[in-house]
């Protein structure tokens, strides 16, 4: 382009800049008035932002800067080339998300799902949308682990990945996206890949997750292990179990997702930008890890609670030979006192002066005897 033509543009994108600073404000009141250029909105059409986390327009790797509603952002990307469209949603509700839907040319199936958050891992296509569903999850501190203790929480991730746009519904608190936005944005040659750039981020960010949790989770494991075999009073039953039920929720998020990353990491997949497919290779790397970390914690915890009940059951043994060598030092007792206690007329030494002083020696002595036998066959 020649000087001229260069000063000739450069007018025109300060006006349009300029533009979209001074009617930012009359948008922003058109939407709380209800009404778009100063026409009210029809029944059901307006627009709620308060689900919008993010909006941002991406152009060879780069954000534009200013601020954007979802419609106006995919109008941006759509008048420009190797632009897209990031959009980042928190809970929406039905009515949001219609909105989004109607925007966007997104599937009502894959907006039901998306509202209510009740999917497995998975990955499906619709025309030229791909909807993409994740299990995120976040390891809870805890000072001591009871019955009633919650270890591992758990939450959804859905991403639609089109043509020109990226959007990503998070629903709970266990991965923020704000930080995976942050990164993306300073590797300007990642993100110029285009909207399966950003779902590599999103599918890695949640990945490294799972592998924070199952550390937290073998740690948890070592002071249950050492718990239970150690001489002091073990874990209660019922804390292992609870630790089991955690164990079994993060093995829900995390095995089902196996198969979507072989879908998309498969060689003859024409899903994903072969550059981008090397980065999905690696998260599958990760999870395959993560995985086999879950099947062993699993195993292990089987066998912690085998060893605990096994311990339950070895106690109570203790216990009943207690109870049963104290039962028969009393029993020598009674037998003794029941002799004596019938009152009979005739009776051997009950005339005798020191008749009572030797039975209680006597008693004593086989007392003695007797604790000292059952001490030494490990019944006391």
């Amino acid at each position: 382009m020649s000087e001229s033509g260069a000063r000739r543009n450069r007018p025109v994108a300060v006006n349009r800049s300029l533009s979209r600073a001074w009617t930012a404000p009359v948008r922003a009141m058109n939407r709380i008035l209800g009404t778009v250029d100063g026409q009210p909105q029809a029944p059901g059409e307006e627009y709620h932002g308060s689900a919008v986390v993010d909006c941002g327009v991406y152009v060879e790797g780069k954000r534009e800067p200013g601020e954007f509603s979802p419609d106006e952002a995919l109008q941006e990307a759509g008048s420009r080339d190797n632009a897209f469209v990031w959009l980042g949603l928190h809970e929406p509700t039905q009515q949001e998300m219609s909105a989004i839907a109607r925007t966007y040319n997104l599937h009502e199936l894959a907006v039901e799902d998306a509202v209510k958050a009740e999917q497995r891992p998975k990955l499906e296509q619709f025309g030229t949308v791909h909807f993409l569903v994740l299990r995120t999850a976040r390891y809870v501190p805890h000072g001591e682990l009871t019955e009633t203790s919650q270890i591992v929480e758990t939450g959804q991730m859905m991403i639609f990945v089109g043509e020109r746009f990226v959007i990503t519904v998070r629903h709970g608190d266990a991965t923020r996206l704000a930080p995976v936005r942050a990164d993306m944005e300073g590797r300007n040659d990642l993100l110029a890949q285009g909207p399966w750039a950003v779902a590599y981020a999103v599918t890695d960010r949640i990945v490294d997750a799972y592998i924070e949790v199952a550390d937290q989770v073998e740690a948890d494991l070592d002071i249950i292990e050492e718990g239970v075999f150690s001489r002091e009073r073990g874990s209660p039953v019922q804390a292992i179990y609870q630790m089991k039920r955690e164990l079994v929720e993060f093995r829900r998020a995390v095995v089902p997702l196996q198969r979507p990353l072989a879908t998309i990491t498969a060689p003859q997949s024409r899903l994903v930008p072969k550059e981008i497919r090397r980065y999905f290779r690696d998260v599958q790397d990760h999870l395959t890890r993560t995985v086999e970390q879950v099947a062993s914690y699993d195993d292990l915890l089987n066998s912690i609670l085998q060893a605990r009940l096994a311990q339950v059951t070895v106690d109570q043994n203790n216990d009943m030979r207690k109870i049963a060598a104290w039962a028969g030092i009393s029993a020598w007792w009674t037998a003794v006192a029941g002799v004596y206690g019938m009152n009979f007329a005739h009776m051997p030494e009950t005339q005798w002066r020191y008749g009572y002083p030797v039975v209680i020696m006597v008693i004593v002595a086989v007392s003695v005897l007797l604790y000292r036998l059952f001490r030494k066959n490990g019944w006391l």
